[in-house]
């Protein structure tokens, strides 16, 4: 069986459509910044930076939401918004995860 080293037609014209949706969107909105986003699951995330161990983020993610005690409502840390969810799936937007680290820093002077 021989394997195509090139790509399919079909593959060429979802790039193309891509490119041409990408250059219209650019038109219509020329101050709207279009950002490709890094988005990591838990463990990708704790590879690519050796400094948050899993556990770390995990515990992070725990507290981002406000939650209700015994003793009243306890106020989350705002990494949600660094969070993406998908159905059970919870990625980490990277740009999003070091504005709010740089956030808790401006906070704590």
């Amino acid at each position: 069986m021989q394997y195509r080293t090139e790509p399919s037609r079909f593959l060429k014209a979802t790039a193309m459509e891509n490119t041409t949706v990408t250059q219209a969107i650019k038109s219509a909105y020329p101050d709207s910044p279009l950002q490709s986003r890094t988005l990591l699951t838990v463990r990708q995330f704790s590879d690519k930076h050796p400094a948050f161990t899993q556990g770390a983020i995990r515990n992070l993610i725990f507290l981002a939401e406000s939650r209700k005690t015994s003793r009243g409502t306890i106020q989350g840390n705002g990494l949600k918004i660094a969070l993406v969810r998908i159905g059970r799936k919870l990625l980490i937007d990277e740009t999003k995860f070091f504005q709010w680290i740089d956030e808790q820093q401006e906070s704590a002077r």
